[in-house]
């Protein structure tokens, strides 16, 4: 009997420590609808639902490289844009790699494996199939290449070696890079920005000056195969800009 007690207790104990190492539930949000008809949007809310009529990149094949984590709309955004214009669009992430027991994460197996997560703003929203990963491609296959942003995304593929290399090498190549939000910080680790103009968001200026980069707080920058822009209310310029770099080059 007395056991029990001892053994209540305890558990009555650990709930009470896991509530105060826990926080209030409360979750932030992105949600699309609410972002393309906020005032000062109608830029990129009309860049989206005006149809396209011509296929200016026929034939043109380019790869979404990014993993779990990923904003959104910086991903599903562009690449709608482009395969609307007549592009092969394909979504690359790095190799599966599961996360140490001892991080004492929870995620989906399966699907991790054959999807990268999104977000909206903090907040997981939904899966993409990955079509292949990144040591199963070489520079060749693609004319263009975009990172998408996002809370975590650029973290996970700056921190893997293949998906730095393959941009290092994508570079200098002189085909297309080009990189939205928090992404231009895996450009930093390709050790691709020194002397180059860009953009990226705005909390992470500071770090793409740091690295060498010429930097500048507008919508989009382009300088030779490279193009960066800032956040998701720039989409409309930064999904041109790849338009127009690639339809010239």
């Amino acid at each position: 009997m007395e056991t029990n007690v001892n053994m209540q207790q305890t558990v009555a104990d650990h709930l009470e420590i896991l509530s105060q190492l826990s926080s209030k539930t409360a979750v932030g949000s992105f949600p699309l609808a609410q972002f393309l008809n906020a005032p000062g949007n109608e830029k990129v809310r009309d860049f989206f639902f005006t149809p396209v009529t011509e296929k200016t990149l026929e034939g043109k094949r380019i790869a979404v490289i990014s993993s779990d984590g990923f904003e959104e709309i910086e991903l599903t955004g562009p690449a709608w844009y482009l395969r609307q214009l007549g592009a092969q669009v394909d979504i690359i992430a790095p190799k599966y790699k599961p996360a140490p027991a001892n991080f004492g994460l929870s995620m989906p197996e399966e699907m991790s494996q054959t999807h990268i997560m999104a977000i909206q703003y903090l907040q997981p929203v939904g899966w993409i199939k990955v079509d292949r990963t990144v040591d199963q491609i070489k520079v060749e296959d693609y004319d263009a290449i975009f990172i998408p942003g996002g809370a975590w995304n650029p973290d996970n593929l700056r921190h893997d070696q293949e998906v730095v290399e393959f941009v290092k090498k994508f570079s200098a190549s002189g085909k297309l890079v080009s990189a939205i939000c928090h992404a231009t910080v895996v450009l930093i680790n390709a050790e691709i920005i020194k002397g180059k103009k860009l953009t990226g968001y705005w909390n992470i200026q500071i770090d793409l000056k740091n690295a060498g980069g010429i930097v500048s707080d507008v919508p989009v920058v382009v300088d030779g195969n490279l193009i960066t822009s800032r956040h998701p209310i720039d989409l409309a310029d930064f999904s041109k800009a790849v338009e127009n770099w690639l339809i010239e080059n």
